[in-house]
Order: C-alpha cells, then structure tokens, then sequence
C-alpha cells in the first residue's frame, strides 16, 4: 500500500478521492487551507487521514506535507465558473504558484511520482467533438478573465511534463469533465440550476410550465461525470497511468443545457419552459471527452446522468429549503 499526498483533499473531487484512497487500504495526507474545501466532506474518516492546514502557494507548507511520501496527487486549484471571472488573479496565482512548489517540493524531497489533476479548460473549444488528449491547448483571448483557469491549467500542464521529463520516474496528468454529485458547491451548473429551479417553482402557477432563464439558447452541450465515476477514472490513473501520459476523465454523453435544465425541473416534479438569454462571455458550444485512452486502462463510467441526476438534485434541493427556512425564522 502506498502513502499518498493529496493537495485540495478537503474539495469536492479530493475528498472523494481521498476516502476511495483510503478505502482502498493507503495511507493518506492532505494538503488543503480550506479556502473553498471544508473538513466536512472527510466526516467520518477524518481520524484516518494526516490533515495539514496549508496554502499550496506556501512553499515551505507544501515541501514540509510532501516528505515522506511515495507519490503526490496534485488537485488544489480555485474552481468555479464564477470564481474565474470574479478571481482571475487569485485562480492564477493558485494555479502555477502551487504547480511550482509542488514540483520543486518532490525534487527536493525525492517524491519521483505526481499525478496532475488539469481540467477540460486547457483546451476550451475544441476543434473535435468527442475530444481527444491530443487537442491543442487553447487561452483564446488573454482579455477574458474566464481563461484565468483554463491559462492556470494549460501552464501547470507545461511545467508538469518539462519537469517531468528529469528527476521523476513517472507524471501523469488527468483531465477531469464536468464532475458532478452532492456537495460540491454552488459555482456550478448543476448546484446554479437547482437553486433557479427551485425559486422558480416558488413563483410559477401549479398548473403551467415553470420559467427557467439560461445563458445562451441552449443548444450548447456538456457531458457531465458523476463522482463516483470521476474517481474510479482517477485512481485509474493513478494505478495505471504511463510517463508523460494526459487521460480525459469523463462520461461521454452528451447533453444540451435546455435538455438539462427540463432535466433538473422534472427532478422537482415540474416541466420548464426554457427560456433564452444573452450567452456567457467566452463560452464554448460543445464539449464531449474521447475517453479511448483511459478506457484503454480499464476504465468504464457506470453511472448514467438519468440515474446519477436525481439524488444530486435532491440533496441541493433540500439546502435550497433549509436556507428558505432559516430566512424566514429570521
């Protein structure tokens, strides 16, 4: 069994990780400041893991949590389609400040392996739909401030493999696709779309289609990855994964955002009515992972959006009336 540090063991996907980890039998360290993690996500096995409190920007913190390891599984980032347009600088600096320490750290401390957690976004929009690793990697406009993320991940991807390629017996690099499940905070489209959802039922008559506002006109597609499948790709890369080796993690079916917007109404028991809006600055139309690669390793997606859907609206369904709740005690 391995001992492994986890950056960001305390987001959403690192937690999820950090349990499988340690279910699998491995010693486990994490690494997180709980800036946008929370202990919560370890309940439960907490007395099992060796928290550091930390920023992954502190070099001294992070080469102090990666002696003595046998490998490091780097996820701290700032994540959150919100956050890079809000936090550009502060998604930037996270990003290739913490990629620089980590690598200098497993040089120092001799740690020769380290899983990279990129994203999706290094590639923005791709020029082949399903998507395959060998895509170029994309900042379209350096004046818009989403690209902060996707620029984070495109430079950690560079600095990961270059230093890779001396002084490590093995980096690899995974590419998570539109991770969903409970918990994994309110920045994203799904968690958004159940609070709108939500709200608009409160406002809409019982007996006519709930009006449900979306950026764009709806036809731009995504293809989301419940957790529990997201981590089985990860550890797949993580047990399997070559040298210099980028995986897609993903599920790939692919859905429009009108058809997931009718999907999450219909999970609260109502039809929508989809309505069209202004598009977000710097959105892209479709994205769909070509998985080949890791499925060449053994991975298969087991959990469909129709069956992994329901249970992730419901448990933000139930937040949504407990905030109502307490508002109104107030």
């Amino acid at each position: 069994m391995a001992h492994y540090l986890v950056t960001g063991g305390s987001g959403f996907i690192g937690a999820a990780l950090v349990r499988r980890l340690l279910n699998d039998g491995h010693r486990v360290r994490v690494l997180d400041d709980n800036s946008r993690g929370h202990l919560g996500r370890l309940a439960g096995v907490l007395d099992s893991v060796e928290f550091l409190s930390g920023d992954i920007r502190d070099a001294d913190a992070v080469r102090r949590a990666v002696r003595g390891v046998d490998a490091v599984l780097h996820l701290a980032a700032v994540n959150g389609t919100r956050h890079f347009y809000e936090r550009p600088e502060l998604v930037l600096d996270v990003g290739v400040r913490g990629m620089l320490n980590v690598l200098d750290a497993c040089r120092t401390e001799k740690v020769g392996n380290l899983v990279l957690a990129s994203s999706s976004e290094a590639y923005q929009t791709p020029p082949a739909v399903p998507t395959p690793e060998e895509v170029p990697l994309v900042v379209p406009d350096v004046l818009n401030p989403r690209y902060s993320y996707g620029g984070s991940k495109l430079i950690s991807e560079l600095l990961a493999v270059n230093w890779g390629r001396t002084g490590f017996d093995r980096v690899a690099i995974f590419r998570p696709h539109n991770v969903y499940g409970p918990d994994m905070g309110w920045e994203h489209v799904i968690p958004e779309f159940v609070r709108r959802a939500a709200h608009a039922i409160d406002l809409a008559a019982a007996d006519e289609p709930v009006p449900f506002f979306i950026q764009g006109d709806g036809t731009q597609t995504r293809a989301f990855v419940h957790i529990d499948d997201a981590v089985e790709g990860i550890v797949t890369v993580v047990e399997r994964g070559e040298h210099l080796g980028v995986y897609h993690v993903g599920n790939p079916e692919e859905v429009t955002i009108a058809d997931l917007a009718q999907r999450v109404v219909g999970c609260l028991g109502r039809e929508a009515r989809v309505e069209a809006g202004p598009p977000a600055p710097g959105g892209t139309q479709r994205r769909c992972p070509d998985i080949a690669r890791l499925t060449g390793l053994g991975y298969r997606p087991r959990i469909p959006l129709s069956d992994g859907l329901p249970g992730v609206v419901a448990w933000y369904a139930a937040r949504v009336a407990s905030e109502s709740a307490q508002r109104a005690a107030e």
